[in-house]
């Protein structure tokens, strides 16, 4: 039973909101989202679609890299 489930807030600034995912926090910080120091990064929904918003660039690039 990990965090999330255990009702954890998301890490963002000012989000009260419950994490429905946790995420590497220097991941979160290079994807220019506002979130408090530690370990791990939790993310509400918002902020997580937020998140995949930000990043799908860099995500196409490393598929593409790995791809046969």
């Amino acid at each position: 039973m990990g965090r999330v489930s255990k009702g954890v807030k998301c890490s963002v600034v000012g989000c009260d909101q419950p994490a429905v995912r946790s995420l590497s926090s220097d991941k979160v910080i290079r994807a220019g989202l506002n979130v408090e120091r530690g370990r791990r990064a939790y993310l509400c929904r918002e902020h997580y679609k937020e998140y995949k918003r930000r990043t799908k660039n860099e995500r196409r690039v490393e598929r593409w890299r790995y791809k046969p």
